[in-house]
């Protein structure tokens, strides 16, 4: 999730539980504390690819971050007595945050390593957008009640009420999920699709509208599907290159670190005799913000060779007027939205490129 949303969400977690005898201070160390996971984006990984894959790596580890707050609490204990609460309270709030924070993230499409060093794939639920008002908004509203008023009485139970009415909202995004996936396997059925993988993930900053992928072989079909639907989406048909794409990139360990990290939710454009590599789980058809260039045709040989300093591949700039485009087909399946349509408007870099 955005950072603020990791802030106020640690604020409201220590002024819950220690806000009676911290007071408002309680706010400001659960804030900085709640955006502590995310210092991993200073650490250079070595270039584009490995700065996506290890972000939400070690620092978002629940073994890591569980050592984390005993260590935390053990310093803050030895230095910062307070006799009115426990070392345990302590723990367990220093504790809530830091998980929370990772857990949270794990709702999301990016993709979070939870049990690094293990090298399961990361978690990716992907039952809500990075930012989601209805999530945030409460608990932002909660910690303004709690810096007006104070974490006695009025506004320690702001905390509390923003706390549950964000987790039950959280909740009720897998609700959403579940309709999403219902409504993509009708598709698929009905079409005869035999899909590889699928995904499904809200459109920006709700959970009504809903984005579904479904990979087969080197073609990709995707749709938009809302609660309000009355039948399954229309699913269209878009090049996925997968079989051109893997052998220029055999011997790109990008590649194979990408595909590990995405569920393998690619596709490649040959653009400028370099293949780029799209991760299709975040953003929208017609904007991808991440995109690699993982190998070029080299001049002299003919063929294509890794590019060993990967960098991120332009997404083109984005045009924010078509979100009222998605507001309007939540609530009618039948508004005029087409995805090619959509690619063509909010990309100018070419996102969508045909077969080669």
């Amino acid at each position: 999730m955005d950072s603020i949303t990791q802030a106020v969400l640690g604020a409201s977690i220590q002024g819950a539980l220690l806000g009676r005898w911290q007071g408002r201070k309680a706010l400001l160390y659960g804030a900085m504390l709640g955006t502590l996971p995310d210092l991993d984006v200073m650490i250079n990984f070595g270039d584009a690819v490995a700065n996506m894959t290890y972000h939400r790596g070690f620092s978002h580890s629940l073994f890591v971050l569980t050592a984390l707050s005993l260590v935390l609490a053990w310093l803050v204990r030895r230095f910062r007595p307070h006799p009115d609460y426990t070392s345990v309270r302590l723990w367990l709030c220093i504790w809530l945050i830091l998980v929370t924070h990772v857990l949270l993230d794990a709702f999301t499409s990016y993709g979070t390593q939870l049990f690094w060093p293990l090298t399961t794939p990361p978690v990716a639920i992907s039952s809500i957008f990075i930012i989601d008002p209805l999530y945030s908004v409460p608990l932002l509203l909660a910690v303004i009640v709690g810096l007006l008023f104070g974490l006695k009485g009025r506004g320690h139970a702001w905390q509390k009420g923003a706390l549950l009415f964000s987790s039950l909202y959280l909740v009720s995004t897998l609700g959403g999920k579940f309709m999403a996936e219902q409504q993509l396997e009708q598709a698929l059925q009905r079409d005869g699709i035999q899909a590889e993988q699928v995904f499904t993930t809200p459109t920006p900053f709700n959970t009504l509208l809903w984005r579904v992928v479904a990979v087969d072989g080197d073609d990709y079909y995707e749709g938009l599907v809302s609660w309000f639907d009355q039948a399954p989406p229309v699913l269209e048909r878009l090049p996925r290159n997968a079989t051109l794409a893997s052998k220029a990139l055999a011997e790109s360990p990008q590649h194979e670190r990408l595909r590990w990290f995405t569920g393998d939710v690619l596709r490649y454009d040959l653009i400028d005799d370099q293949w780029v590599v799209t991760d299709l789980r975040l953003g929208m058809t017609g904007y991808h913000p991440f995109r690699f260039a993982l190998a070029y045709r080299s001049s002299l040989e003919g063929r294509f060779k890794p590019i060993a300093e990967v960098e991120q591949w332009p997404s083109g700039p984005r045009d924010l007027s078509r979100l009222r485009d998605l507001r309007e087909r939540t609530f009618d399946s039948d508004y005029p939205l087409s995805l090619a349509e959509l690619a063509s408007t909010l990309d100018a870099s070419g996102d969508l490129v045909p077969r080669p």
